[in-house]
């Protein structure tokens, strides 16, 4: 599973770190980040319901 977030779109609602606190977090400035090391969502479920739960589809969740 490959994880990623596009910058441009996302809003900072920050449903992602509320939904899979373990594999998302926030910036300093409020926009959705990856946890170092989490890239890959480490097999995480709850990582998909993150990137359904975000506003703006500004997540991806790809298989490898």
């Amino acid at each position: 599973m490959r994880i990623r977030i596009d910058k441009d779109s996302c809003v900072g609602a920050g449903m992602c770190a509320l939904t899979a606190p373990n594999v998302f977090t926030q910036d300093d400035d409020g926009f959705s980040e990856v946890l170092e090391g989490r890239e890959d969502g480490a097999g995480d479920p709850l990582a998909r319901e993150a990137a359904r739960a975000c506003p703006v589809r500004a997540i991806t969740v790809a298989d490898d």
